[in-house]
């Protein structure tokens, strides 16, 4: 459980972590996971490293096997780096009924990637996601915090397109930093 020397939390960050950590009683800790796991994906450009899951282990006084199960069953944490933009794509019933199969497969022929791989700019990640209740108006993604619903080919060309005119802005996790 010993955690990276290399891997440490901003000022910022760290005040948080034990705000959300002292929310609870001794020995119960680990009840903050979600939430640091949140701040440490926003810390660590994106994506939970081993050393990182392990430094919030140390912090967490739990065993880093722990931190990598909760990591891992979720599709809101990232196990490797991710490009700028994020692309999430619903993959649950009613959006795989109403045409995110398509969705999906049109991206991927876009941009050269299958879900789960960035392009080699580093510019776009595509990942297929569960639910993100958005099911009244499938098909869906979201690219960073915004919706994009009702999806057809020629809307999601025209995000994809916005996102690759707009490149040089803040990445996804640039904007979730913790700030004092």
């Amino acid at each position: 459980m010993s955690a990276n020397k290399n891997i440490q939390f901003s000022d910022d960050a760290l005040a948080l972590v034990q705000k959300i950590i002292n929310r609870y009683p001794e020995g119960k800790q680990k009840s903050a996971l979600l939430p640091i796991l949140h701040i440490a994906q926003a810390e660590f450009d994106g994506w939970l490293s081993p050393e990182v899951m392990d430094y919030v282990a140390s912090l967490l006084k739990i065993q880093s096997i722990e931190v990598y199960e909760v990591a891992t069953f979720y599709s809101m944490f990232n196990m490797k780096p991710v490009g700028k933009c994020l692309i999430e794509v619903c993959r649950t019933g009613p959006c795989w009924l109403m045409g995110a199969e398509d969705v999906v497969r049109y991206i991927e022929k876009k941009l050269g990637i299958k879900a789960g791989e960035t392009t080699a700019d580093g510019m776009f990640t595509l990942k297929t996601v569960e639910c993100l209740a958005s099911c009244g108006t499938a098909p869906m993604m979201q690219i960073g915090e915004t919706y994009h619903e009702n999806l057809t080919l020629e809307k999601v060309d025209a995000i994809l397109n916005d996102h690759k005119n707009q490149g040089n802005r803040r990445t996804h996790w640039e904007k979730d930093k913790v700030k004092p």
